[in-house]
């Protein structure tokens, strides 16, 4: 089990890099999950089937927003990608995370594994963008159409 990239970076991200990085020859199912600026904000459900809020749930249109990240942000993404890979249910594991200014359509997460069964990559998938999430010191700055902006995510 191998942590392949677990880094955040300023420059645009790579899905092919994230892909290629948990591709083996072990493994019978790659699951990625892409994630994008997208162009309002709104709440999202969760999996319980109610709204998490986490992302305001304002839905209003948004022009751009800024990524922040604790300087050990990179340090605690490895740290968890590295428990997750030890419960043995993946072959390959990576996980990267944007910072700096994106604009609408950009990539702003690539989280990648590989697993024997299509199943767990799933699983470990979920499970890794999730914590993902809810844990790394990441902090998202949107700017809205109207010219309000929004802090999402601080302590």
């Amino acid at each position: 089990m191998t942590v392949t990239l677990a880094e955040i970076r300023e420059t645009p991200l790579s899905v092919d890099e994230v892909l290629s990085s948990v591709s083996s020859p072990r493994a019978g199912g790659v699951c990625l999950f892409v994630g994008t600026v997208r162009d309002h904000d709104g709440p999202h459900a969760t999996s319980q089937g109610g709204q998490d809020g986490q992302d305001g749930g304002h839905g209003k249109p948004v022009a751009a927003l800024d990524y922040s990240a604790h300087p050990q942000a990179a340090e605690s993404a490895r740290a968890l990608a590295e428990r997750l890979a030890s419960d043995g249910r993946s072959v390959r594991i990576a996980v990267v995370h944007r910072v700096g200014h994106l604009e609408v359509g950009d990539v702003a997460v690539v989280v990648g594994v590989s697993a024997e069964h299509r199943g767990e990559a799933f699983d470990v998938c979920r499970e890794l963008i999730d914590e993902f999430k809810a844990t790394i010191p990441i902090w998202k700055h949107q700017r809205f159409a109207d010219g309000a902006d929004e802090w999402v995510g601080l302590p």
